[in-house]
């Protein structure tokens, strides 16, 4: 039986992750999660007590305890997920973006690097490195064409910079050192137990609670949007199958504008929680963000037409499925905006 190692898999696409990897197959998961304000091991009730999960609590900057992770779990795999990730804070305070994403990237490389080196076999033959990251990197788009593994980096952000600088570190330790790497840069996610400071639960919670519904600018910033299960699937598919040094993009082939994004899920509101409707009365444009990319948007045909993998979402389907979580999952959304959840890990992990 394998043992993942999953870093950040107490964070929204981290914790799709690992339920889905506990779930559906038969591997051992350890989720390795610092724990910061977006780390929710509510997210994982459902598998907490199954004998093949284990959480540690490591800040992946610390290489002493990652060090000591990789000694006592000895995995076959790396899953890298960990990540500060919202563009605002990284606007407001970068300093995070780069200890985390950066700092913490080398710091996961060198302990895999030594722990791959140790290994013998078919077990040092078959590890894997895989890197998360964003579509971020590649920049802002104009009003056509897409985003492709061969598209230059062209960050905008100090997220979308950090996260660069961690993809460049991925591929730098494979072509110096041999390390056998993948890379998967993502389009925006959207599903349940997304954190509600995103902007898909954002205006669903605000929504519900006749707040304003803000949006950045006219609305016309154009995103292209995958279901997080659909994309947990996908990062398994290139676990398992992808070839080393190579890189996908992974995206649900769901452009719409944020303006677009709003009104759907004001339209389903309005038929889900009829409460408080037009919802889309409370539509609110604010000043735009700093450095707002305009458009991104992915070409999956490498992954699709290499590893056949395609999301089973529309965007339809996916955010009719997220809109109805929201409302039926009430004691978790409470948990999170109260700050309760924190209190409750506290409890849990004293």
């Amino acid at each position: 039986m394998k043992t993942i190692l999953i870093t950040g898999g107490a964070g929204f696409i981290g914790s799709a992750v690992v339920r889905q990897m506990i779930n559906e197959t038969d591997y051992k998961v350890v989720n390795v999660d610092k724990l910061t304000y977006a780390g929710n091991l509510q997210s994982l009730v459902s598998v907490s007590n199954n004998p093949r999960y284990k959480f540690e609590q490591v800040d992946i900057c610390d290489a002493a305890e990652v060090s000591r992770v990789f000694r006592e779990h000895q995995p076959d795999a790396i899953m890298h997920l960990a990540a500060e990730s919202h563009v605002d804070r990284s606007i407001t305070g970068p300093a995070d973006f780069i200890q985390t994403n950066i700092v913490g990237t080398y710091t996961l490389l060198e302990a895999a690097r030594a722990h791959w080196n140790s290994l013998e076999g078919e077990r040092k033959a078959n590890f894997r490195f895989h890197h998360i990251s964003t579509d971020e990197v590649y920049g802002s788009l104009g009003d056509a064409g897409f985003f492709t593994e061969d598209t230059a980096y062209e960050p905008n952000s100090p997220y979308s910079a950090s996260k660069a600088s961690s993809d460049h570190l991925v591929r730098a330790w494979h072509h110096t050192y041999g390390m056998p790497v993948v890379t998967t840069n993502c389009s925006n996610n959207y599903g349940p137990y997304h954190f509600p400071e995103k902007l898909i639960p954002l205006v669903i919670l605000n929504a519900v609670n006749g707040k304003p519904l803000p949006i950045y600018g006219k609305g016309d910033n154009i995103r292209d949007w995958l279901y997080v299960d659909d994309h947990a699937r996908a990062l398994r598919t290139v676990l398992e199958t992808g070839k080393l040094g190579e890189t996908y993009n992974i995206g649900g082939w769901n452009e719409k504008t944020n303006l677009e994004v709003v009104q759907a899920i004001c339209v389903l509101l309005d038929e889900l929680h009829p409460q408080g409707a037009p919802h889309a009365n409370l539509i609110t444009y604010v000043a735009d963000r700093a450095g707002h990319d305009k458009r991104y948007a992915i070409d999956a045909t490498k992954i699709a037409d290499d590893l056949g993998w395609k999301p089973q979402e529309t965007f339809e389907t996916g955010l009719r499925k997220t809109v109805a979580w929201y409302l039926e999952n009430t004691d978790w959304v409470k948990g999170v905006t109260s700050g309760e959840y924190q209190n409750w890990i506290k409890k849990q992990y004293a």
